[in-house]
């Protein structure tokens, strides 16, 4: 059954955070952890820290941590959703959140979008107010399980270095 959802968790960057890497919506776990990628079987974690050659980090002041050093911001294009449990295929009535208070507030150079759902929502929602474009990464979901944690983290590397 849908439930109508406000996202419940802020945007996490600080004002020397140079890359702004968007989700859909948050996940169940990630809702009820009240903060960003809280499914453990989500990848998110293990690639972004292979990318940067970290320890992957586990707790949230970990995860807060890594962000911050890394100069990664998180937020989710949806601000609110009708949406059954996870399933982003599920996703109808969609508001979208206002980037502009990160955008205006920090440093970001690029922007990218987790998996192509959330690049789909953001090109119809948000991309031609910020009048910015942004990079589609491929999923770190493990509904999509064609692509390996090496393989996303190949993939994954341009955040390094964003355009």
């Amino acid at each position: 059954m849908k439930q109508f959802i406000t996202h419940p968790f802020p945007p996490f960057y600080y004002k020397d955070s140079t890359v702004l890497i968007l989700g859909s919506f948050p996940s169940v776990k990630s809702r009820e952890q009240k903060f960003f990628y809280g499914h453990p079987q989500n990848r998110f974690w293990r690639v972004t820290s292979g990318v940067f050659g970290c320890a992957e980090p586990h707790t949230l002041a970990e995860k807060r941590e890594f962000l911050a050093n890394n100069h990664i911001a998180l937020w989710d294009v949806i601000a609110s959703c009708e949406i059954k449990g996870s399933s982003d295929s599920s996703i109808t009535n969609v508001t979208a959140n206002d980037l502009s208070p990160i955008l205006s507030q920090s440093n970001i150079r690029q922007i990218f979008t987790n998996g192509k759902t959330a690049h789909k929502f953001y090109e119809k929602y948000t991309q031609s107010s910020v009048n910015r474009n942004a990079i589609c990464l491929p999923s770190t979901s493990p509904a999509n399980a064609a692509w390996s944690v090496d393989s996303l983290i190949k993939a994954w590397n341009v955040i390094i270095c964003p355009r």
